[in-house]
């Protein structure tokens, strides 16, 4: 006769050797499927980097061929009699393209060329009003004329005017002291302790307390460019491209019918010099139009590159010196697009 125990015995040394054999089998599976999580992850990083990379790449192309249009209208500059206008080549914005029609030369390259939609335009920064303008060259004050012409602009835009003296305030609070002047009776500004930080675009102006509502409102008409900080001369307004906001707000005694008669006489032909312009202001002391240029030396350059549902965006301003293109800035912006959009 079995003796009972003995069968437990067996019993007990089965179930546990099966439960060791699901536990080596579980910890194997989990093993295993960390190895491929990460072989995927790994996959996935370096897909991601390679297309960062890439992206780059055509970014940078498409701000080579804003830089090379700009030199090109340089170079006929001569014989349009140096005016900057909305008809030329320079303001003809890229349509959306897909990018293997770029290499349809190459017809090795068509069939793996990846599925990307290249765009860009190139607008005149000097069609808005530069808010450095608002500091004085030397002594680190705010310049009372500019800031009257803010106040006009946000005026005409239906912003409140105390707007623009915290924009100025907070400018001159940011920006690095300016240089002593001789014989100065006044002494020169001097910043706060705790400054607060210089912004880089007119997006970034809530910094200096601006609402959104507010920045929403001025953004299309204001902009910041660096390289005029403390500038003997402000940086002028091109009468060819200014909305008739801007043209309103930087020429005293300007009303907005008679800037919106310019901007619809520029369509027609462009303005070539102050003759023109007193023409269709004659109301408008011509002292009051010396802020206004006809040319332009710096432009927005704006790539955007869709690649699936992730968008790359490339924002840069350059400065045009003669035939010589430079690039003062260059932001970067990536998001994935809205359904619908």
């Amino acid at each position: 006769m079995i003796d009972p125990s003995r069968i437990d015995s067996r019993c007990r040394q089965r179930g546990a050797a099966l439960l060791t054999a699901m536990i080596i089998v579980a910890l194997v599976a989990t093993l295993a499927g960390s190895m491929v999580w990460q072989q995927w992850r790994a996959i996935q990083v370096e897909a991601a980097e390679r297309a960062r990379t890439q992206s780059a790449w055509i970014l940078s192309g498409a701000l080579d061929w804003a830089r090379l249009i700009l030199r090109e209208d340089a170079k006929t500059a001569g014989v349009a009699g140096n005016v900057d206008h909305l008809g030329e080549p320079w303001a003809v914005p890229l349509a959306e393209a897909r990018l293997s029609t770029f290499l349809a030369a190459d017809k090795d390259n068509t069939e793996d060329a990846p599925d990307a939609f290249l765009s860009g335009v190139i607008t005149d920064a000097m069609a808005r009003y530069n808010l450095m303008n608002l500091l004085e060259a030397t002594g680190g004050g705010i310049d009372p004329r500019e800031l009257a012409s803010l106040e006009r602009l946000c005026e005409t835009v239906g912003v409140s005017k105390d707007i623009a003296t915290r924009i100025a305030t907070g400018l001159r609070d940011a920006a690095p002291p300016a240089p002593p002047t001789p014989g100065a009776s006044a002494p020169p500004y001097v910043p706060p302790a705790d400054p607060p930080l210089m912004p880089q675009s007119a997006s970034q102006l809530s910094w200096l307390g601006v609402d959104a509502e507010s920045l929403r409102a001025l953004d299309p008409y204001v902009i910041l460019i660096p390289d005029t900080l403390r500038l003997p001369t402000t940086a002028r307004v091109n009468v060819n491209t200014a909305p008739r906001e801007v043209l309103v707000a930087v020429v005293d005694k300007l009303d907005l019918a008679t800037a919106e008669r310019i901007v619809q006489s520029r369509q027609r032909a462009p303005l070539k010099g102050i003759g023109d312009l007193t023409a269709l202001a004659p109301s408008v002391p011509a002292e009051n139009l010396n802020r206004l240029a006809f040319s332009s030396n710096y432009f927005q350059v704006r790539g955007r590159l869709r690649l699936g549902d992730i968008v790359l965006e490339q924002r840069s301003l350059v400065k045009r010196n003669g035939q010589t293109v430079v690039v003062l800035q260059r932001e970067r912006v990536s998001s994935r697009e809205q359904t619908g959009s």
